[in-house]
């Protein structure tokens, strides 16, 4: 097999893939830094099976591990081997001849097709917690058939690869806290709770909902002023919940569609309100609201009323708008937020103001 006879030696499951043989084991993560290469980065693309190492992804995904030692999930890598192996199946017939014993030349040289930023983050996760070198990570072990082979298996991995919805990694996601928040928000506002879609972070002209999920947890983001990593108190959670319902209920279109009277359709195509610039610009003024006395925020936001959210209303161009068109960019949310706390007779802070002066210009 090779010179000096020296293998690895995985339990694997045989199979097969568009005619060619494959393997699945399980690898101890101890090894994985060590048996896994990838293309040196100074190689062209063009002589690489893959993209070049993004080392600024590695911190997170290495503190994802570090940070959850009993509960992590890790995908499987995809590897490609230069060099035949041998597989012993536990029987000559039956399931046992597929499930076995595959050994792997030492001196051969492994490429990772799918999950080099995984295998980065495990190396730099077992420095911390050497205990992480004890699991397992399963391995999708294919045998080497050229750059060629090993490029197309590359496109191929990742062509149909769809990264989900902002809204949907929000309602499935347990350890964020300010994930945790926008779960508790929907539940507990009133608008929110029948109006908001869950899995989408961008609305169809047909659905009957009026906010993502998404936009209710940036919104609260920017309400709490949090980052990604901080904690949010029963308190913080109450006075968000709070919030929105006092906005909600300064906003007569939103309970129109809360009881069938308007389609949510006719409101995004009308007006600004309907639309997640709109709460994120409502979450960056009540940061400042929530400073203030209980009874003075209150009473401010009852001057939402007044406002006219209608897209035709001429201050939302270029506030709200680009063409025509709704943005989300931070520029448009700051100056959104800027009109609205004009109407409510909020002052600017020092950067919304800067923000305003350049608009003006």
């Amino acid at each position: 097999m090779n010179n000096n006879g020296y293998c690895h030696t995985f339990p694997a499951i045989r199979g097969v893939q568009a005619g060619r043989p494959c393997y699945i084991a399980m690898c101890p993560m101890r090894i994985v830094p060590k048996l896994f290469k990838f293309d040196e980065e100074e190689v062209p693309p063009e002589l690489r099976a893959q993209r070049s190492l993004n080392r600024s992804r590695i911190p997170e995904m290495a503190s994802y591990l570090i940070d959850n030692p009993l509960s992590y999930t890790l995908s499987s890598l995809t590897a490609s081997i230069d060099a035949m192996v041998s597989f012993e199946p536990m029987t000559d017939m039956g399931f046992g001849q597929n499930i076995g014993t595959l050994s792997i030349p030492m001196d051969v040289q492994i490429l990772i097709n799918d999950g080099q930023h995984r295998r980065a983050a495990i190396e730099e996760a077992i420095k911390e917690n050497p205990e992480l070198a004890h699991d397992n990570i399963s391995v999708l072990f294919f045998i080497d058939e050229g750059l060629t082979r090993s490029q197309q298996m590359f496109a191929d991995l990742n062509k149909h690869a769809i990264r989900p919805s902002d809204s949907i990694s929000t309602l499935y996601d347990h350890r964020d806290t300010i994930s945790d928040l926008a779960r508790h928000t929907q539940k507990h506002v009133h608008i929110f709770s029948r109006l908001t879609e869950m899995e989408r972070s961008s609305i169809s002209n047909r659905s009957t909902k009026l906010f993502t999920l998404s936009s209710i947890k940036n919104a609260n983001r920017a309400l709490l002023r949090k980052g990604p990593k901080d904690t949010v108190s029963k308190d913080e959670k109450d006075i968000t919940v709070q919030f929105w319902n006092e906005v909600a209920t300064n906003m007569p279109d939103w309970q129109m569609a809360f009881n069938k009277q308007v389609t949510t359709s006719e409101l995004r195509e009308q007006y600004i309100h309907a639309h997640g610039v709109m709460l994120q610009a409502m979450g960056n003024v009540g940061a400042d609201l929530l400073t203030k006395k209980e009874s003075r925020w209150k009473r401010s936001l009852k001057k939402l009323k007044n406002i006219d959210w209608a897209r035709v209303n001429g201050p939302w161009e270029n506030r709200s708008m680009e063409n025509g068109k709704i943005s989300k960019a931070r520029a448009k949310v700051i100056l959104t937020g800027n009109y609205i706390k004009q109407q409510i007779g909020l002052p600017l802070n020092a950067s919304e103001a800067e923000t305003e002066k350049n608009f003006i210009k």
